[in-house]
């Protein structure tokens, strides 16, 4: 029986269903927020609802059955399992937030499409490195911050008023987001050598650390290809060489048959 669920639940038909059933679910949850649409169709929406997430559930369900302690050996098995318990939960109570926490089951479609999830763990796999410039960056900010809000936080207290908005003000320098007309020139009318504190900042932040960031993506999205191609290149050799045996095999049938004919001839 187990083997039959285990089959059932890794088949491809199965895999693409459910992968259906979350594309669907995530329309109908765009709709509800469109009363023009979702008005005359809300109870019918609702049912709808209720139904993924009894199918959701008795999926996971299947796949405990199958896979038993080996389900939550995997950080993907237990990702799906706490989405769907989620989706179990009522929303009253005091748990109304998880009503709207029910969109992240759209984040099921990672676990589903085999080309997601591997993106996904090529991103997770930068982490200790994005988590290293991101320590620098707050410490970077941090000395700016306290340098901002002593220079210039008499003359602007709305930006620098305090160690938070000057927080807040580096963060939407460090975007380019109207940092110069908006933020640093009506500075300079007050404090004309402030380029000297607001460019330094532009180009370390800006230009160096979220380029660092940037670099380490896109070398776990090469390192990501590299592997494809390799396990390709590996599946294309084991392949050649399956063909080639097959091939030989042939070869030695058909002359075992050339022989057996030519002792019958002379027989």
């Amino acid at each position: 029986m187990q083997g039959k669920i285990t089959a059932l639940v890794e088949y491809t038909r199965f895999v693409q269903f459910i992968m259906l059933l979350i594309i669907l679910n995530g329309i109908t949850m765009g709709i509800q927020t469109i009363p023009t649409l979702s008005s005359g169709a809300h109870e019918m929406l609702e049912i709808f609802d209720r139904v993924v997430i009894a199918i959701f559930t008795a999926e996971i369900m299947l796949r405990i059955y199958a896979h038993r302690s080996a389900f939550f050996k995997n950080g993907w098995s237990i990702f799906d399992f706490a989405i769907v318990a989620t989706s179990l939960v009522p929303a009253s109570a005091g748990f109304e937030i998880l009503r709207i926490l029910r969109v992240f089951r759209l984040f099921r479609l990672i676990t589903v499409v085999p080309q997601m999830r591997k993106i996904v763990a090529a991103l997770l796999d930068t982490i200790p490195g994005i988590a290293s410039i991101a320590l620098l960056m707050t410490l970077i900010f941090y000395v700016f911050a306290i340098m901002a809000t002593n220079l210039y936080g008499q003359t602007f207290p709305e930006w620098f008023g305090s160690l938070g908005a000057s927080f807040y003000t580096l963060f939407q320098i460090m975007t380019l987001e109207s940092w110069s007309m908006g933020i640093v020139r009506p500075i300079m009318e007050v404090h004309p050598y402030a380029w000297v504190f607001f460019v330094p900042f532009i180009f370390i932040v800006t230009f160096i650390m979220v380029n660092l960031i940037v670099a380490i993506v896109v070398d776990a999205m090469s390192a990501l290809k590299d592997d494809t191609q390799e396990t390709i290149i590996g599946e294309m050799h084991h392949t050649h060489d399956d063909t080639a045996e097959h091939l030989k095999a042939l070869r030695d049938e058909i002359h075992e048959l050339k022989r057996l004919i030519q002792s019958t001839r002379e027989g």
